[in-house]
Formats: structure tokens, C-alpha cells, sequence
């Protein structure tokens, strides 16, 4: 029997075949806690814009994803968030430099924001206090895809997919600026891009943000009371197939994790069967392990990662196997990643980078020739070409002194430079490793777990 001082959304819940045949009504109900514990993340899209420079300044957003205590939504998805900008690092000297390489005498800047209340579709207002730190610029959700058949023949060509990806790259380029231009809100958009080239801008927390706010003190709301038969199913297995909705428990990275080491994620959404029964409350534990880890290396070679789920753990303690993969997840874009059919992580290029490290040495080349050796007699070289030159060097900075310079040389200095620059970072370079950060969304297929692999029981 449960201690009287006991939590009571940790009470032990009845196992499946227990005492079937005495009548439920002997048993008074269950009270479960409705609590959400520190280090739950609310996730907030900004829907404002705010200007990151001052301590203070106001950042306001929305709940993305509902909250759920037990199988409750307390925090329904649309809720209004405001919070305050309460941090602004400083930059690093090699940071700064870098930056200043590249024509950007503005570099970003971290910070963090922390939320002091959310306000209910209600109206009611909850208190909370949730600190976040440099959001999801561009948020994208990663999904596998299949393969659409069993193969037949051939593989294509490495060199013809290139081309079909470059080409499909173009087309969905020029798909998203058409719908810039004729879309509304376009003037805003051209003057985000034109300010963005800019030498020196400030610093936005930009509408579409997305924060992972980690509650620094627990939520209370309230208890509910459950039947037993309505809690039998809790600790049951899911149906093969099912999806679970979970956040990672600490960040896993391709560049320092190893074959073996431990995973977990925590579910943020209920599970329930067929019928309709609860089969997961929302904190029940994801345990697995690094299947395989494949760090960086130079040459751009790109990092992996592979994770594998090999058991849940229920907040009472019931232990469930499984056998479990991303099927997805949700990175910034800048992240530079994809999933593989089997829910591996890879690091991942453009193969644009081919045609922009081509128009880069093309421009050098260019430059380095002034128009006598074509029969003109600007020596100084065409201004498109040192425009050009100038830009693929140093942005708008380089773009304005070849202008001014009118000199062949400077033209070339520049156009080399990018050049250079861009065969080392799109060929030359250390890749993109593969880092899913704590409290990463992740997506969990469910599957029955291979006999005689996967432990069963709690140790």
C-alpha cells in the first residue's frame, strides 16, 4: 500500500493480470499528481520581432507544443508566452576576427531570454520561470523516407544525382523568390536581405524562432482521480508501429560519443492503444544506446550517428522492451543534417556548393584579367567583374572598395580570396558533425525487440 506522504503521481499502478477476478469497486480510486517537474522544456515560437541589445527587451511568442502532465494538456499549444531578453554575451577575439575576415563587422552575439508568464487560451495567467538560450533560427522537421520499392537494375549515376539535385535546388530557389516577391510583406523581406548583407546590422530575435524554455521550478495542477481498470493498460506494450514523441534527455554528438554509450528521452506526449486505453504517461523514460558514431573529418567528410531504443520505463517503474529508431526530429536548418530509411543522423552538404566554388573561381579568374587583353581600354577591368570580385571576397565591403579601387590587382586580391575561401570551406574543411542537443524533439518508431539482444528487466 502506498505511504500517505508519497508522491502521488509515482503511486505503483495495477500490472495487467493482477487479481482480475475481484470487483474493481473494493479498490478506492487512484489520485494522481498533476505536476510538471523542473527542467521541462515549453516550446515558444517568437511571433514578434525583438532586437537583441539591451538587457530587458520584451520577447513575445506562443506554446508550439501542448504540455501534458500524466495525459492532461495543462499548457495547451497556442498559449501566449512574454519574456525579457536577460543576457548578452560578449564576442571572443578569434570569433571577431573570423567574422571581420568575411566583411561582417557585426558578429552574433549569444543570448538568452528567460519567460515569466504564459497566458492560457483562457486568459488565465501562469506565472512560470523558463529560460532559454539562443533559439532555432530556422526550424526544420527531418523525417525518413522509404524507399519507394525494391530496386531494380542499376544505381544512377553519382555524377547524373548531383546534377538532378543541383537542378531541383535551382528550381525550389526560384519557387521561394517568386513567392517573396509576390507574397505579402514583401518590401520587409527585401529590406531583411539588404540589411543582412550589411557590414554592420543589429542583432534580431526573428519572428519563426523557436525556444526550448527549461522551467527553472515546478508546475502544480492540481490532482485528478483515476479509476483502476482505467490505469491497466499503463505498462502494456505499444502496438508495433506506434510513434513516440519524446525529448532528449543530454546532448549526443557525433564528434564526442562512442559505440555503447547511453541515450534516453523523455515522452512528451501520451501514448494510448487502440481502444483507447493510456499504455504511456507522458515521462515515461526512453533508454537505448550510440549504435554508431562517426566523427567529422577533414576533406568535408561528414559525421553519423545512430541510436537505437532498447527499453521504456514507465514513472511507476514498470519496465517495457522494445526495439526503437528516429523516424524523425526537429534541427535547425544550419545544422546541416538528414535521416537515412533506417533513422540514422548524417551531416549533410548542398551540392550548390559545387556551382558557388565554380562561380567564385570563375569570378577570380576573371578579375586577375583586365579588358586590354580583350581589346578595350578600361585597365582598370569591367565594374560587373570587380563588383563581383569584390563581393565574393568580402560581401558589400569588398564590393565597394573594388568599385572605388578601380584597380585590377585589388579586383584580383579579392577574387582570390573568395575563391580560396570557398574551396576550403565547401571541400577542404573539417565536415558537419551530427549534434542532437538536450531536449532535441525526436520522433521514436516502436518495435518488438530482437530476442536474446534487448535487456528486459530493471537493473
Amino acid at each position: 500500500m502506498r505511504p500517505a506522504d508519497a508522491d502521488p503521481q509515482l503511486c505503483a499502478f495495477p500490472s495487467p493480470g493482477e487479481e482480475e477476478t475481484v470487483e474493481t469497486s473494493e479498490f478506492p480510486p487512484v489520485i494522481i499528481g498533476l505536476q510538471i517537474p523542473t527542467g521541462t522544456p515549453v516550446r515558444i515560437a517568437v511571433d514578434q520581432r525583438a532586437r537583441v541589445a539591451h538587457l530587458g527587451e520584451v520577447v513575445h511568442g506562443k506554446v508550439v507544443e501542448t504540455v501534458y502532465a500524466f495525459d492532461q494538456p495543462v499548457i495547451p499549444a497556442g498559449s501566449e508566452a512574454t519574456g525579457r531578453v536577460t543576457e548578452v554575451a560578449g564576442v571572443s577575439t578569434v570569433k571577431r576576427t573570423m567574422a571581420y575576415a568575411n566583411g561582417n563587422f557585426s558578429p552574433l552575439r549569444k543570448y538568452e531570454v528567460t519567460f515569466d508568464v504564459i497566458t492560457l487560451p483562457d486568459g488565465k495567467l501562469l506565472p512560470i520561470h523558463a529560460s532559454a538560450s539562443m533559439g532555432m533560427a530556422r526550424p526544420v522537421h527531418l523525417e525518413i523516407h522509404s524507399a519507394a520499392g525494391p530496386e531494380t537494375g542499376k544505381r544512377k549515376n553519382a555524377i547524373v544525382e548531383s546534377a538532378q539535385e543541383v537542378t531541383r535546388e535551382a528550381k525550389d530557389r526560384v519557387h521561394e523568390a517568386v513567392s517573396e516577391v509576390s507574397s505579402p510583406g514583401r518590401m520587409h523581406r527585401l529590406k531583411k536581405f539588404v540589411l543582412s548583407e550589411l557590414p554592420y546590422r543589429y542583432q534580431y530575435v526573428e519572428p519563426g524562432t523557436r525556444f526550448n524554455a527549461s522551467l527553472e521550478d515546478p508546475l502544480d495542477f492540481g490532482r485528478i482521480m483515476r479509476r483502476r481498470e482505467e490505469l491497466a493498460a499503463i505498462g502494456n506494450a505499444p502496438a508495433p508501429g506506434s510513434t513516440l514523441h519524446a525529448r532528449l534527455v543530454f546532448e549526443v554528438s557525433s564528434a564526442t560519443a562512442t559505440r555503447g554509450n547511453p541515450v534516453a528521452a523523455v515522452l512528451t506526449e501520451p501514448l494510448y492503444s487502440q481502444d483507447h486505453r493510456l499504455v504511456l504517461p507522458v515521462n515515461s523514460v526512453l533508454i537505448g544506446q550510440v549504435l554508431k558514431a562517426t566523427p567529422a573529418h577533414k576533406l568535408h567528410r561528414n559525421g553519423e550517428l545512430r541510436l537505437i531504443f532498447e527499453r521504456i520505463e514507465t514513472p511507476d517503474g514498470q519496465m517495457q522492451a522494445m526495439q526503437g529508431s528516429l523516424e524523425g526530429m526537429e534541427v535547425d536548418s544550419a545544422a546541416h543534417m538528414k535521416l537515412d530509411e533506417e533513422g540514422g543522423a548524417h551531416g549533410a552538404d548542398s551540392n550548390s556548393r559545387y556551382l558557388s566554388t565554380g562561380l567564385a573561381v570563375v569570378l577570380a579568374a576573371a578579375a586577375a584579367h583586365p579588358d586590354a587583353e580583350h581589346g578595350t581600354t578600361d585597365t582598370a577591368g569591367d565594374p560587373g567583374l570587380r563588383a563581383g570580385a569584390g563581393n565574393s571576397g568580402l560581401g558589400l565591403v569588398g564590393t565597394a572598395v573594388s568599385l572605388v579601387a578601380k584597380s585590377t590587382p585589388v579586383s584580383a586580391v579579392f577574387g582570390a580570396y573568395g575563391a580560396s575561401m570557398s574551396l576550403y570551406s565547401n571541400f577542404l574543411s573539417r565536415g558537419h558533425d551530427v549534434i542532437l542537443p538536450k531536449d532535441t524533439p525526436v520522433e521514436i518508431g516502436f518495435g518488438p525487440p530482437h530476442s536474446g539482444v534487448i535487456p528486459t528487466d530493471k537493473k
